[in-house]
């Protein structure tokens, strides 16, 4: 097959060996999970995107811009690097697929509703969390199901080892929960992809470098051994999501397989490259994964609407660029970032690092190049913006604090293969009271976030998609 050929993804029928949902899955494949595929000096990269992704529309107000989609995949192409990768556009994902995680009542809810109709749901928008956050809008169960299916594609391109590294920057939709919308997020694809992954791999290691907390994948997974979530955060108990504290740990199975690195505003380069490589080191050494995936919200950039860190595309990408070294499948995806036109230029070049092909810092003419104004340039400046409160003694203690705990980390699990672990069937399996009781530790601060649902973010309007300074025009 041409590096350059689009392909729409069948996977069970033209690159899968099994189906996900196949029983006949081998016992062990540590050959696959130990090496890259194949004997080729140049990793094999699988890229989903969906033409249509990015047509779909939160709202004129809100934050959320799948636009932000279009930009990227016209970037990559003007870049020449969809020259060097395996081009797919993916299936949206069924509602079993979706079913294996969220609630079927949740799901049915997000099927029928539409803007039409939706007050006939206006009692269930409390149950599910949907209103200014994730409203209902156009097509938003189509949005989800295509951004999952592309998700669940891509893990499965690992599985069945045709690719190294798989791309999906429309996926990487954190904050969903099993039963509740959350964060802009109705579907979370991230925990239908490290699924996927489960069914082959016996560890995979989940890395958030989003400004927020990877709060909907810490909590979906908090009970077992088999999946370490580690997120890398601003918090102070009030920043959206308010979790995500040192001392969220896991619990029973999971006890310590839950990691949390809270930092404050401002943090730079420096600093964070510093804890990221120190700490991300020290998990995949003691964990062991068999494959990682990696969520990379652009909006712990400097200057993104709803962030307040000050790094740098390149510092970013570094983090990329490190977790890839460690020659493991790994799954790349999205998440948050809302300057849209950094969250273009970080994922481009996060893509040129995926495929090792340096690009010229002069952005090539697109059919988009007007949202690059006034420079046009992959890496403008984004540093010195926030007051940086970090200092390097608390980067030092937060530093032993975080590794303090992989301490307690027990020696990497041994499984058997099977559809889905026991003890995260075990878990969805588990009434209300049950998982409130399990997930205590993970859902701290969850009556503070009951007041936050609604409030305004401090930087969240602005004036359109050209906006492109922290500003908004106020009339009137």
């Amino acid at each position: 097959m041409s590096r350059r050929t689009v392909v729409n993804y069948e996977p069970d029928s033209t690159t899968s060996t099994f189906s996900t949902r196949s029983n006949a899955l081998p016992t062990t494949r540590n050959s696959v999970a130990s090496k890259r595929i194949g004997n080729h000096s140049n990793d094999i990269v699988a890229y989903f995107h969906d033409e249509e992704v990015g047509n779909y529309h939160y709202g004129e107000r809100h934050p959320m811009k799948p636009h932000r989609l279009t930009l990227t995949n016209h970037l990559v192409i003007s870049y020449d690097l969809h020259k060097k990768m395996e081009i797919f556009q993916p299936r949206r994902a069924t509602e079993e697929e979706i079913m294996s995680f969220h609630a079927a009542d949740y799901i049915d809810f997000l099927k029928r509703v539409t803007p039409e109709n939706m007050n006939n749901f206006s009692k269930l928008f409390s149950r599910y969390n949907v209103g200014d956050d994730c409203p209902v809008f156009d097509g938003m169960f189509d949005f989800c199901k295509i951004y999952s299916g592309a998700t669940i594609d891509a893990a499965r391109k690992l599985t069945n080892g045709s690719a190294d590294i798989s791309i999906n920057w429309s996926g990487g939709l954190h904050h969903a929960k099993r039963v509740e919308a959350s964060g802009f997020c109705y579907v979370n694809d991230i925990v239908l992809g490290i699924f996927e992954l489960l069914t082959h791999y016996p560890r995979v290691l989940y890395v958030d470098i989003d400004i927020h907390h990877g709060d909907g994948v810490q909590e979906a997974f908090y009970t077992t051994d088999r999946v370490m979530t580690v997120s890398f955060h601003k918090y102070n108990g009030d920043f959206f999501p308010g979790t995500g504290d040192i001392d969220e740990i896991g619990s029973g199975l999971g006890k310590h397989y839950s990691l949390n690195v809270p930092l404050k505003d401002g943090i730079d380069d420096e600093s964070y490259i510093y804890l990221f490589k120190a700490v991300m080191e020290a998990v995949i050494n003691s964990f062991r994964p068999s494959a990682i995936v990696l969520q990379c919200g652009a909006d712990s950039l400097g200057c993104d609407r709803l962030g307040c860190f000050n790094l740098s595309i390149k510092a970013h990408g570094e983090c990329v660029r490190f977790i890839k070294d460690f020659k493991l499948p790994l799954l790349v995806l999205g998440g948050g970032g809302y300057t849209i036109r950094n969250v273009a230029r970080c994922w481009t070049y996060e893509t040129s690092i995926l495929v090792d092909h340096e690009v010229s810092n002069d952005l090539p003419y697109n059919e988009y190049i007007d949202f690059f104004q006034p420079d046009y340039k992959l890496h403008p400046h984004l540093s010195g913006k926030v007051e940086n409160m970090n200092s390097k003694q608390y980067i030092r203690n937060l530093r032993v604090k975080v590794l303090e705990h992989l301490r307690f980390l027990n020696g990497a699990p041994s499984v058997q293969m099977q559809e889905i672990p026991p003890d995260i069937q075990g878990f969805l399996e588990m009434n209300d009271e049950e998982e409130a009781e399990l997930l205590a530790d993970s859902a701290k601060g969850r009556e503070e976030k009951e007041k936050r649902r609604g409030r305004d973010h401090g930087n969240e309007f602005y004036d359109n998609d050209q906006d492109v300074d922290m500003d908004m025009d106020i009339e009137g």
